[in-house]
């Protein structure tokens, strides 16, 4: 059971991120190093916080304190992460290799940019808790909640989205110089991460943060140019299909010799063309 809900739980937690990234990014490899480098941003961020908690040796036993420094210099960073991205925008247009549209769409930027925020910000909430999952051992025994593990993988789910749209949020707001969408991107952060210092209460701590997930998910959709219209069109455009197949027909005939006359105003041409016992026909479906 324990290793059952090990593949259960991290793919709850990073089954979603993963298809994300398959669908959207993998075929790019612009978009692959954009997104390990603003992980490493990321990372950055961690150390950063990490050197703060053990400088400051009279709040180390308080959680709240780390947690809100933490929020702070992830936001620092994605700022910085940013800055780097604009400096950098004539490198990109060079080794795009035609492909401009990451370079041109700013969505497309700070969407793969928040993905690589919220891996590795989930990789690093998770991945002690996947390695304590597959025991030896029963989660509950003392009266801890029995559904931790699950909570933990919805949650890091949670976060993992967040950043994608706060991503989005934050590249937009410093894009368009919208300071009060800036700051609900900080706020939001902020709230999320602090409604979880209540676990286990997770009967206030999950619909808080999904509650979070879902507001900053529709206003990152509306900053981005979607609307009722473009999500008809989504779905019309996955009805309707785009790829071109071939089919292969076999049909056995004799040997025939199949003269064709062509006239024109001025020329006249004659083309013979002759089928074996085997003929393929080619359909190409669009």
């Amino acid at each position: 059971m324990t290793v059952a809900e090990f593949f259960g739980c991290g793919l709850i937690a990073f089954g979603p991120p993963v298809s994300m990234f398959a669908l959207t990014i993998a075929h790019d490899p612009i978009r692959t190093i954009m997104l390990v480098a603003s992980a490493f941003f990321w990372l950055l961020a961690l150390l950063f916080s990490s050197i703060l908690y053990c400088a400051v040796v009279q709040l180390q036993d308080t959680l709240a304190f780390g947690l809100v420094f933490s929020v702070l210099f992830q936001e620092l960073f994605r700022f910085l992460w940013f800055l780097l991205i604009q400096k950098a925008e004539g490198g990109l247009k060079k080794v795009s290799d035609g492909n401009v549209q990451i370079v041109e769409n700013k969505h497309i930027l700070a969407y793969v940019s928040g993905l690589g925020f919220g891996v590795i910000s989930g990789a690093f909430s998770l991945v002690n808790v996947l390695a304590d999952m597959t025991g030896p051992g029963t989660i509950g025994l003392f009266h801890d909640p029995q559904n931790f593990f699950v909570a933990s993988a919805v949650t890091s789910l949670a976060f993992v989205l967040l950043h994608v749209f706060w991503g989005i949020l934050f590249f937009n707001a410093i894009h368009r110089r919208v300071y009060l969408q800036l700051a609900y991107v900080i706020l939001c952060h902020l709230l999320a991460s602090c409604i979880t210092l209540l676990n286990p209460r997770y009967s206030i701590t999950l619909p808080t943060v999904w509650i979070l997930t879902v507001l900053s998910g529709v206003f990152a959709f509306i900053v981005a140019g979607g609307s009722h219209r473009t999500i008809r069109a989504a779905i019309k455009g996955t009805t309707t299909t785009t790829s071109s197949t071939t089919c292969t027909i076999i049909t056995s005939t004799s040997t025939t010799t199949a003269t064709i006359t062509t006239t024109t105003s001025n020329t006249s041409s004659t083309t013979t063309a002759s089928t074996s016992s085997t003929s393929r026909v080619h359909i190409g479906v669009i």
